[in-house]
């Protein structure tokens, strides 16, 4: 049986590389669609900033002429140049389970890599650590989560019988909100607030955000630097993630700390689970999906953690549980039971050791992996 590897050009086959998805996945219950309007833009240079500074390739396989698999390669100069690396990532790798068409399309993103230079190939692994990354190794019976990848179990066996191994792992934390906020951040909330000059900035309408958006984007630009994977964001960067995912946030899960002179110093971004109603819409907003997905935000009794930060020099001072105080408020507010951390590297011990103590549990794994190009 005939494999074929096409580079994905045209309007035609980006149609098909966005859509071969939802044919691999039918029937798959923890499977989310993306929202296709965003996929749209994602993967049009034109549109998408950060291919100014990546180099791409998106590739679709056909096995006997029918499609069989997608792969996105790419070489992110500016990351690489600032690391010292010679990298190419793959991404958004989808198939069914068929180790000849993983192949095809691994050694397609491999070869390319090579061409360029590369001496490394890591992923999956997008543009930077915004965009979904890993195979997911443990939690296969739990809903895919916004901004994470979803497959069966036969993937990352793929990927393993291609020559990789682990690069790095990412863990998800399942915590119960507590009846009541905790004690110890009631008593360090009191203190940090009485003895600083801070102010907790919340939100009510989208609208209140635009000025936040910025400085917070800014704030993360500079803490997460050093982070795997994790590639600074220009400010028509800034804009385009703003732009995606502003209609989808509930603004009271927005929490901004600034100090005596304006600056924010940290924040936190939480938000309702969408899942049920991006499955209901089937990835579609128009005419009727936008309205199941906040239904659904409405409902869902999980607050998904998107991101977070505290500036440097702040660090250690109880700013984590101001924030944590404030949207345990607001989760009792709207009704939430449980959150969902979102990735955390595994070797970020703070981080992990902050949700072990407030009782949360991993329960899903993620692999980043790695191939040295000979």
């Amino acid at each position: 049986m005939s494999i074929e590897i096409k580079e994905a050009r045209g309007k035609r086959l980006i149609k098909q590389f966005i859509h071969i998805p939802a044919k691999i996945h039918k029937g798959h219950s923890n499977w989310v669609p993306p929202i296709y309007m965003d996929d749209r833009a994602y993967f049009n240079s034109r549109k998408n900033k950060s291919f100014q500074h990546s180099d791409v390739k998106l590739y679709l396989a056909y096995k006997n002429k029918l499609p069989a698999g997608r792969i996105m390669g790419i070489v992110n100069r500016r990351y690489n140049e600032a690391k010292g690396e010679k990298h190419v990532r793959f991404c958004f790798l989808e198939c069914w389970n068929d180790p000849e068409v993983a192949s095809a399309l691994l050694t397609a993103v491999e070869k390319w890599g090579k061409s360029k230079g590369m001496v490394k190939m890591v992923g999956p692994l997008g543009f930077s650590d915004k965009d979904p990354q890993g195979l997911l190794i443990e939690g296969f019976d739990k809903p895919q989560v916004i901004a994470t990848t979803c497959n069966f179990p036969f993937l990352p066996k793929l990927v393993e019988g291609n020559g990789f191994n682990k690069e790095v792992d990412l863990v998800v934390y399942k915590l119960d909100i507590p009846d009541e906020i905790p004690e110890v951040y009631q008593k360090v909330t009191a203190r940090v607030l009485g003895q600083n000059n801070l102010q907790v900035k919340e939100f009510k309408r989208r609208k209140e955000l635009k000025p936040a958006i910025r400085p917070v984007l800014e704030l993360m630009n500079e803490t997460f630097e050093g982070l795997y994977g994790y590639d600074q964001m220009t400010g028509k960067e800034m804009d385009e993630f703003a732009a995606r995912y502003i209609p989808l946030l509930d603004p009271k899960l927005i929490k901004v700390i600034e100090n005596g002179q304006g600056e924010t110093i940290a924040f936190v971004i939480g938000m309702p689970d969408l899942s049920k109603g991006i499955q209901k819409a089937k990835g579609y907003l128009f005419p009727t999906g936008i309205i199941h997905i906040l239904r659904s935000g409405k409902k869902t009794k999980q607050l998904n953690l998107l991101l977070g930060a505290i500036r440097k020099d702040h660090r250690g001072k109880g700013l984590d549980a101001v924030m944590g105080s404030r949207m345990i408020a607001s989760a009792h507010a709207g009704g939430f039971e449980y959150i969902d951390s979102h990735l955390e590297l595994e070797d970020n011990v703070k981080v992990r050791a902050e949700m072990e103590r407030m009782g949360g549990e991993i329960y899903k794994r993620y692999r980043i992996y790695q191939k040295s190009i000979p």
